[in-house]
């Protein structure tokens, strides 16, 4: 019997084309304890009785191809030393040693209808989260419903209020406060913040750490957003691929003054995965590069190292003065890698000069993409599978 697949009504319909994927179909394993979390989310736990419905978010594929920049897998380099152009002592743009990691929003292109758009599919998704029994779907489904919400709130949020530059400083929700603890959502009349969403429904309920990797703050520092909606056939294999992203990455695992320093996400998530610091360094290896392998083996001291809050957009939410937005092509020296560096994105209309800010990031980009080219590091990515599995027969669940 074919799941029944739940639709949701609203489009971006000023946005590209759904970008295609295929993907495999993984359920994850639930805490067995279940979810004690207080009042009112006690009512998200997963049920043991479950439906084969499943959520469609086409929707939400068209605006993340058109909205997300792809920056590339990191080299492990610290970004070169950002130098104020000819003609001025001003930098514009970001000066972030991490600003060539983690994929970007391109804020800077959404207009008012795209930003109302974006409010309409959050409104959209919050009535199916209400009016449907999550807790009777397949995990995957529940679990990407939660993901696609909390990173549309959070996108939708940002979008609202750009430009600004740090998303703590920023006040949102209904509780006027910074983005992570704002209550941007309401599901079954209970008002969430991104940080309730991870904190008090997902962690509780999903003991696979890879799940914190699906969850975009908006920062640079924290994971990356994927330019493809989470679903149930893809939300393990996306996750897998936004662990390797982070775990590799400068913001997820350095190493300095005697110590393993790794990002503060793992702070936020280790009293629900992380019991000691073994947990952790088990959980970092399986996702590890030989050189990260290496460095993670060599240091016994782990602290947390500095996050980067800045918003990840492409000019620090402050662009040149004057200077109208262009996507400017920017040669690759990649024989595989070729055309406009935006990727899905469409250009605003054209200009006589390009933003500065947003040019030399991409020329930046252009430059890692080269050197990663070089050293052999994988610079794209593939989801093999096409998400079907036979009749009878359930998707297999992670341990």
């Amino acid at each position: 019997m074919k799941p029944r697949t739940i639709v949701g009504a609203l489009a971006l319909s000023s946005l590209a084309a759904p970008l295609a994927a295929n993907t495999s179909a993984e359920f994850v394993q639930p805490v067995t304890s279940g979810a004690k979390t207080g009042d009112g989310f006690a009512q998200f736990t997963p049920s043991a009785d479950r439906r084969d419905h499943r959520i469609d978010y086409a929707h939400w594929d068209e605006a993340l191809a058109w909205l997300v920049i792809p920056m590339g897998p990191s080299i492990r380099e610290g970004a070169p030393r950002a130098t104020p152009g000819t003609g001025t002592r001003f930098i514009y743009g970001h000066t972030s040693r991490y600003r060539l990691e983690g994929n970007r929003v391109a804020f800077t292109y959404v207009d008012g209808e795209i930003r109302r758009a974006l409010t309409e599919y959050r409104r959209d998704l919050e009535r199916v989260g209400t009016e449907l029994d999550l807790t009777n779907l397949p995990r995957n489904e529940q679990l990407a419903f939660w993901l696609n919400l909390h990173n549309v709130a959070v996108i939708e949020a940002l979008a609202q209020q750009y430009p600004l530059r740090d998303p703590s400083d920023g006040s949102f929700g209904s509780n006027g406060t910074g983005l992570q603890d704002a209550k941007l959502v309401t599901v079954k009349g209970v008002s969430l913040s991104p940080r309730d969403i991870r904190e008090k429904i997902v962690y509780p309920n999903w003991n696979d750490p890879k799940v914190i990797y699906g969850f975009f703050r908006g920062e640079i520092g924290g994971p990356s957003i994927q330019r493809i909606a989470f679903d149930g056939t893809n939300v393990d294999a996306l996750l897998a691929l936004s662990a390797e992203e982070f775990v590799n990455s400068l913001r997820g695992v350095e190493a300095f003054n005697g110590a393993l320093r790794v990002s503060r996400i793992y702070e936020e998530a280790e009293r629900f995965y992380f019991p000691d610091d073994r947990a952790l360094r088990q959980h970092l290896t399986k996702y590890a590069r030989e050189d990260v392998k290496r460095l993670i083996g060599k240091y016994d001291r782990t602290a947390f190292n500095r996050y980067e809050s800045d918003i990840a957009d492409l000019v620090y939410g402050r662009a040149d003065p004057g200077l109208n937005f262009v996507c400017a092509p920017i040669t690759f020296d990649i024989p595989s890698v070729s055309g406009d560096v935006f990727g899905a994105a469409k250009c605003a209309d054209q200009a006589t000069r390009p933003n500065r800010a947003e040019q030399r990031l991409m020329e930046e980009r252009a430059q890692k993409l080269t050197k990663a080219w070089k050293q052999g590091i994988r610079t794209g990515q593939v989801i093999y599978g096409d998400g079907q599995y036979a009749e009878g027969e359930p998707p297999r669940e992670v341990e």
